[in-house]
């Protein structure tokens, strides 16, 4: 009974410490603890976490996110020169986000432009993608839209979605799955028009070259598959090429993130050969609003009716 009466009393001791909702502590870095604000001192803040016991974290290095409206107004991120008020509107609907989300987080993505001076020119992309992660198991979703309008021609009408499902195995190896859709509806390039569905079938092996918090570099070898059928003469094209790829992403300070992957395309059936390059650099300006410069190129792709691109576009990012 006595022990009995010691769990009861310590789980309500527990509901005391932490509210049903708990605030969240956003480190710089991105990495976010949960638990509940105890007090600020000075420039430092006091923080009673759910896993890790009560931290002592400088208010430089970190932001609160709190639980609701009776946790008081949202801190803005240092160094932001934001009020509480203007932060409070995106924090609250990425808590939404999260909540409807629940394990899952992601991020919206857009770039624009409508220029106007020798020709008119409209070029659009959205981006929305969702990640989760395990133990031993990541997966991420993503779905795009390019669209580009030159003097009343679309030369860019393309909707993409892809996904990853990576599988950590012993001595720092890995298994990926990435299969990719690519719909082409009417790009015009070259005075040609293109009108098809492509899809990519990605199985590789790789080793984790660095694993660090901060620091991720990857490489390994795959096997492609490409299946790709032009909607305009009702024909279709296979293909199955070996690849080398090598990834990175890297954490910077002040809440610098950088991506790069590289995909090198050999066919040992036909000796032809091709390659895929992103890279990507985010400057996070709160706690859910980044800015990004992001570079992509696609060239003798080992399908032989997709087109070869070099894009380089300034993102406005949206996380939760």
């Amino acid at each position: 009974m006595g022990v009995a009466v010691a769990v009861l009393l310590r789980a309500q001791a527990a509901e005391d410490v932490l509210p049903p909702v708990p605030d969240v502590l956003v480190y710089n870095d991105g990495d976010r603890v949960q638990g509940r604000l105890i007090t600020r001192e000075g420039d430092t803040l006091v923080f009673q976490s759910v896993r890790f016991g009560e931290l002592r974290v400088p208010a430089s290095e970190a932001s609160i996110v709190t639980a609701g409206a009776s946790a008081g107004p949202l801190p803005a991120p240092p160094g932001t020169g934001a009020t509480p008020a203007a932060a409070e509107s995106p924090h609250r609907l990425a808590q939404a986000l999260r909540d409807f989300f629940g394990p899952w987080s992601g991020r919206f993505v857009v770039s624009a432009q409508v220029v106007s001076d020798a020709s008119d020119r409209t070029d659009v992309m959205l981006e929305a993608s969702v990640n989760r992660t395990w133990a031993k198991d990541e997966v991420n979703l993503t779905a795009r839209y390019d669209f580009n309008k030159t003097d009343e021609v679309n030369t860019t009408n393309i909707f993409r979605t892809n996904g990853l499902w990576r599988h950590t195995l012993p001595r720092r190896l890995f298994t990926v799955y990435r299969p990719a859709l690519e719909w082409n509806r009417g790009d015009v390039s070259d005075e040609v028009e293109h009108n098809y569905i492509l899809m990519q079938q990605e199985v590789g092996l790789g080793v984790k070259v660095v694993d660090r918090d901060d620091w991720k570099v990857r490489t390994g070898v795959a096997e492609n598959f490409f299946n790709n059928w032009d909607l305009l003469t009702d024909t279709q094209h296979a293909a199955r090429v070996e690849s080398v790829f090598l990834e990175a992403d890297i954490k910077f300070p002040w809440r610098i993130v950088v991506t790069e992957r590289a995909v090198y395309y050999y066919s040992f059936a036909t000796g032809g050969d091709g390659w895929e390059h992103q890279f990507e650099v985010t400057k996070k300006l709160t706690d859910t609003l980044s800015l990004g410069l992001r570079h992509e190129v696609r060239y003798n792709a080992p399908d032989v009716r997709t087109t070869d691109y070099s894009l380089l576009r300034l993102l406005l990012g949206f996380d939760f």
